[in-house]
């Protein structure tokens, strides 16, 4: 690599390259983020992150703005840098308002407003951007330690409290009527708990969990399994209550289906597979997979079927099937679940070795393939193509 030219190398042919890296740089140096410069000039991230590396080994520097000219930080990102409350305590010395700043550094005016409110002076109130820098910063590692931990004579009230068999909620709600006017000492009683609770974290000694009326040294969740919230607005139908000609494959027309994910979550496709014959229908997917076009797609395809031939749809619990209900309505065709553990599925996993070849090239199916069938089985068996006859799978391809 050539630093001179900034990690490019100049060989004949190679004007448009350097066309790209001169806009590439421009771009960056106006405050567009490294990723959305990529992808405005066609380059990989890569690509560019060596081209930065390179400017700086050459003692490249960003071009200075002209004066008068306003000029965004750099693109969006989870934390705010430096630079944007630098840009935040400029425009607030012009009289800016709130969502005017927000707008110029394309922030939601709340991630503005809060950043003001937490690291402005406690005193004078006025934001010093590298002061709130300093302070951000060391607010950002991780683990923290609890409020109990930092505040010793909270820890401590908490201590004696628990030595005279106080409940947590009784000890926050005497820490309000004692310090009215100490926030600092107002804890609810869930930080108690964590504090107890939590291995290695709790700031309170382990054998004050014995001092809890209960004798627990380990939490117990309060909800119960059947009182946990429901996955799909529309009640599912378990598995258990199948039709028998469905478990026995004795009458076609009962489906199984799942969802097939692509390379980084970049395509989907849905398989069907007939549990009498094998037969293998795919479900495309080409806007997406969420719960509407999920739906749209298999009522499309269930409805290019003759009407004997849709007796059932059995699909595990994924998300993809949370507009069930409405599929049922406009096909006529119940849908049942799997339970999680079950594998009820394993017959149509099998399926997505065919399925997979399908898919475009560079978005074969996540995680490896399930273990292959047993060859010793009959020819009759095996999965047929979309080709196949339904009625018949004596007519299946060897």
């Amino acid at each position: 690599m050539d630093v001179e030219s900034g990690g490019v190398r100049k060989r004949p042919g190679h004007a448009p390259l350097i066309h790209k890296r001169e806009e590439y740089f421009r771009l960056v140096d106006q405050g567009t983020s490294f990723a959305e410069a990529s992808r405005i000039v066609g380059i990989n991230l890569r690509t560019g992150k060596r081209w930065r590396n390179g400017r700086h080994a050459s003692g490249g520097r960003k071009a200075v703005p002209p004066v008068n000219t306003v000029v965004p930080p750099s693109g969006p990102s989870r934390y705010l840098c430096e630079a944007d409350r630098i840009h935040i305590a400029d425009r607030l010395r012009e009289k800016a308002t709130i969502r005017a700043i927000a707008a110029e550094l394309g922030r939601s005016p709340s991630t503005v407003s809060r950043e003001i409110r937490r690291n402005r002076h406690p005193v004078n109130g006025q934001y010093r951007p590298y002061a709130a820098q300093v302070r951000a910063d060391a607010r950002r590692p991780r683990p923290k330690t609890g409020k109990i931990g930092q505040n010793p004579a909270l820890r401590d009230f908490i201590q004696v409290h628990l030595d005279l068999r106080w409940s947590p909620e009784q000890i926050c709600q005497a820490l309000r009527a004692n310090f009215p006017e100490r926030p600092e000492m107002h804890v609810v009683h869930e930080t108690v708990y964590q504090a107890l609770y939590v291995q290695g974290r709790g700031e309170l000694r382990r054998e004050l969990a014995r001092a809890l009326r209960t004798g627990r040294i380990r939490r117990k969740p309060h909800r119960q399994a059947q009182q946990r919230q429901a996955r799909f607005s529309t009640p599912m139908v378990m598995i258990s209550e199948r039709p028998a000609e469905a478990d026995d494959r004795a009458v076609p027309g009962h489906w199984e289906g799942d969802l097939i994910i692509g390379k980084d979550s970049g395509s989907a496709i849905g398989t069907l597979v007939e549990r009498a014959t094998r037969y293998v229908m795919l479900v495309h997917l080409p806007d997406g997979r969420s719960a509407e076009r999920m739906r749209d797609a298999l009522v499309n395809t269930v409805q290019s079927l003759p009407g004997h031939l849709t007796r059932s749809l059995t699909w595990d619990q994924g998300a993809e099937m949370a507009a069930h209900g409405s599929f049922t309505l406009a096909t006529d065709v119940p849908v049942y679940f799997c339970d999680p553990a079950n594998l009820a599925t394993r017959l149509e996993r099998e399926h997505q070795r065919p399925a997979a070849a399908v898919l475009p090239q560079g978005h074969r199916p996540l995680g490896p393939y399930p273990r292959a069938p047993d060859r010793r089985r009959r020819r009759t068996q095996r999965p047929t193509t979309q080709n196949a006859r339904l009625g018949n799978p004596s007519r299946a391809p060897a």
